[in-house]
């Protein structure tokens, strides 16, 4: 059954997906995990084909999260099932316009199902660091894609080095598991100590880079990376001490050949799958990938990956706020120089001021000294007239 909710509320939602619970008759006790799918309509149609195809094989509540344009109005339109086209599971769609958008955890939390592990899968754009997202912070599981992020997928595979904590994982690093089972399975009879290896694949896949990483980490040797036309990884080989060697080309992505000296070829299935399965594949563990840590700590030079605390801690980012950079203060008319210059000007300044009483004290001076040689000679002048009339 199906149930459409426009411009509703978290609350509506929680009523509505318990009356179809209590209708479909549904047991909160089966499911396994919660999966949060968080996505934008661009990639709305292939993360719910994806999720649908996951949830197929993992009994799980399916959240799924379309953000839309964050300058919009608030608004929240919700799809809730169970039993519907989103599979045989319980599945809120909701997408959210405005700044709601923002703060989906608001919503998705009281759909979480109790006492069951969360785990979110980002399809599409990713926080530069998962604790700006509450709906990772929630989670103690954290998927991601490099190829899908939108960006240099080897970028994207450094900021998720420095953003690690365990529980993180990556559909890059899923994407090797059959070429790791088959190279793990060829080396079960091998004497030989391994020398050096090579990893072929299309340029800058970052599932290439992760093998090499792992073979690193594994092996203790140096693997070189090589260029070739894809899809995806072609070929990778191996070679030991005595000239012995270990190749498996997979050229078409169907199915690869299995080479070894002193053996004959073999043809082995070696199919690329598609994003449903690799998400099914994460769904069936849910805890730490310790070999991931390793070879992505080999890839990007971070050490002691999974050694860190794997809580987060929510950090609040609004990605609408711009950061203003504060200009720089216009330099007063008093910079260095002209402070310089005004001090210049002080100084002389007080230089006329000091020469000017000083003149001022010498002009007193010689007026006093005219002012008594005058007093004198009148005084003569007096003299000589009262000598005359006597």
């Amino acid at each position: 059954m199906t149930t459409i909710l426009w411009d509703t509320n978290g609350t509506e939602i929680v009523k509505t997906l318990g009356a179809e619970r209590r209708a479909a008759g549904a047991l909160a006790s089966g499911l396994a995990l919660t999966l949060v799918v968080v996505t934008e309509e661009e990639h709305a149609d292939e993360a719910q084909a994806a999720a649908t195809t996951a949830a197929s094989a993992h009994p799980c509540r399916l959240l799924v999260v379309v953000r839309r344009r964050v300058d919009a109005d608030d608004r929240l339109d919700a799809e809730v099932q169970v039993g519907g086209r989103l599979g045989a599971n319980e599945a809120v769609m909701m997408r959210m316009y405005g700044r709601l958008s923002l703060h989906a955890e608001s919503v998705v939390l009281p759909l979480l199902a109790s006492d069951a592990p969360v785990v979110t899968w980002w399809h599409g754009s990713t926080p530069d660091r998962l604790a700006w997202d509450a709906l990772g912070v929630l989670a103690g599981r954290r998927v991601t894609d490099a190829i899908s992020s939108g960006d240099d997928p080897l970028a994207a595979l450094r900021r998720r080095a420095k953003d690690y904590a365990p529980g993180d994982t990556d559909l890059s690093w899923t994407r090797t598991t059959p070429w790791r089972a088959l190279l793990a399975s060829a080396f079960d009879d091998m004497n030989a100590s391994p020398t050096s290896a090579e990893v072929q694949a299309e340029r800058g896949n970052p599932s290439a880079a992760l093998l090499a990483g792992w073979l690193t980490s594994r092996l203790g040797i140096k693997v070189r990376r090589t260029d070739s036309g894809g899809p995806g990884v072609t070929g990778v080989e191996v070679r030991f001490e005595g000239k012995e060697r270990l190749r498996i080309d997979r050229p078409d992505g169907y199915l690869a050949t299995l080479s070894r000296t002193g053996i004959s070829d073999r043809q082995l299935p070696l199919k690329r799958r598609d994003l449903g399965e690799l998400l099914a594949e994460e769904l069936r563990r849910l805890d730490a990938d310790q070999l991931y840590a390793e070879a992505l700590a080999v890839v990007t030079g971070e050490k002691d990956l999974d050694d860190r605390p794997p809580m987060r801690t929510l950090v609040w980012r609004d990605p609408e706020k711009r950061v203003t950079r504060s200009k720089p203060a216009a330099p007063r008319t008093g910079s260095a120089s002209a402070a310089k210059a005004t001090s210049g000007r002080g100084a002389s300044d007080r230089t006329v001021k000091k020469a000017t009483r000083a003149t001022s004290a010498r002009t007193s001076k010689a007026a006093a000294g005219t002012a008594k040689r005058t007093a004198k000679k009148v005084a003569a002048r007096q003299a000589a007239r009262k000598r005359k009339s006597s």
